[in-house]
């Protein structure tokens, strides 16, 4: 039901927060790090899990809102991509932006296809 899927989303936001605090703690630049970590560990977890509740034929739906939507829904973020898209745009930095777009896709199909195939078994 619809309340597991907002404690999983909570659980996942609460990841996410805590995963951008350390890396902006322990990596000092103003690229964008929380964010395209938290993204692509999203892209893993959600090509494991969506490959796992496939071949689990007991409460895999259950399990797949669990942890794709729930989870990776309140983990990962692209809107804050997206604003930190803009951002370089709006100050010129248009290397950064092409560079941040562009490794944040190729790498998190890389991460989905990793998580399928860590699954697959």
């Amino acid at each position: 039901d619809w309340s597991s899927d907002v404690c999983s989303s909570d659980l996942g936001t609460v990841l996410r927060y805590l995963t951008g605090l350390a890396a902006s703690r322990w990596i000092n630049s103003a690229w964008p790090w929380g964010t395209f970590i938290v993204n692509i560990i999203g892209c893993f977890i959600i090509g494991a899990a969506m490959t796992w509740t496939g071949k689990n034929t007991v409460n895999g739906e259950d399990w797949r809102l669990f942890l794709a939507t729930g989870i990776c829904g309140g983990f990962t973020t692209f809107s804050a991509f997206a604003q930190e898209n803009l951002r370089f745009l709006q100050s010129g930095n248009h290397l950064a932006f092409l560079t941040y777009t562009a490794a944040s896709v190729m790498l998190g199909v890389l991460a989905v296809a990793l998580g399928v195939m860590v699954t697959r078994g």
